[in-house]
């Protein structure tokens, strides 16, 4: 049986698994309003997220619901090929416009070549929380702004906390805005320049988009994290994703370097390189 994926060929997987998924899922990120038990919380009582973070999903390689399949290099055989995931996208679609589609399409045929992971390029939202890698909050109090590091490409953002200050250009991480909705904290994120991509997949944005984040605690090694997607220019409306995302446990967990620049420079500039000329 198929899944309408809303975009070409649906993806070959038990539709009847998809479904026990999603009440899983529903079951998951339906929890009440009230404090969760056990929430770590700061000295003015607000959650404490201060720690180091990661998302244990396949979103990274696509944020809907996909079968495994061969990977782009042949000759690694299982070492880099696509494992099967469910999707964390509300509906499992998301509501492209039909030139926006096929742009997607496209993507996903060129993505050895024109993803921008491949070329170490920050991540971008909501790409960043999801990656593979994990990513470390740090938090003073609940005035003040919230920093947010991740391991890929060492890339970073502020949450500026209850600030009305407006973005002097667009970046690739956008400009984030937090307050605090009870135990959740709210992060509104605008300002992008349209070029980060959700995924491998090909799924993609523009520089119209609005993210709106939710961090909500529910124990004090998970946080339930939703997010709004919204950009006019590419969608027939808002969509949404959830995924719970959990406390690293080690001992000594810590982000390390991965600067992958240097891992891309031939990929990107080898053709530039000047050649010798024949005789030399």
């Amino acid at each position: 049986m198929n899944i309408w994926r809303g975009r070409g060929p649906a993806a070959t997987i038990g539709a009847a698994a998809a479904a026990i998924a999603a009440i899983a899922v529903a079951a998951t990120f339906t929890t009440a309003q009230s404090p969760a038990a056990g929430v770590r919380r700061m000295a003015d009582g607000k959650p404490n997220l201060n720690g180091i973070w990661q998302v244990n999903n396949t979103a990274n390689w696509d944020v809907l619901t996909h079968k495994a399949r061969q990977g782009p290099v042949m000759a690694l055989g299982a070492a880099f090929s696509v494992p099967g995931g469910l999707g964390v996208v509300e509906g499992d679609a998301i509501p492209y416009k039909p030139e926006a589609l096929a742009k997607q399409k496209q993507n996903a045929a060129q993505w050895l070549t024109a993803d921008p992971e491949i070329k170490c390029y920050m991540p971008g939202l909501p790409r960043a929380t999801y990656m593979p890698y994990p990513f470390q909050i740090v938090q003073a109090g609940a005035a003040t702004d919230i920093l947010v590091t991740y391991e890929f490409a060492s890339a970073s953002r502020i949450i500026r906390m209850n600030s009305k200050a407006e973005s002097p250009t667009d970046t690739w991480m956008g400009w984030s805005r937090g307050r605090w909705d009870g135990d959740t904290l709210v992060v509104d994120v605008t300002s992008f320049n349209g070029q980060s991509w959700f995924d491998r997949a090909g799924n993609f944005q523009s520089e119209t988009l609005h993210v709106v984040e939710r961090f909500t605690p529910t124990g004090p090694d998970m946080l339930r994290y939703e997010v709004t997607i919204e950009d006019p220019q590419l969608y027939t409306r808002p969509w949404k994703m959830s995924m719970p995302i959990y406390r690293r446990m080690e001992q000594n967990a810590q982000l390390v370097e991965y600067k992958c620049v240097e891992f891309v420079e031939e990929l990107m500039y080898g053709h530039l390189v000047k050649k010798p000329t024949s005789g030399q």
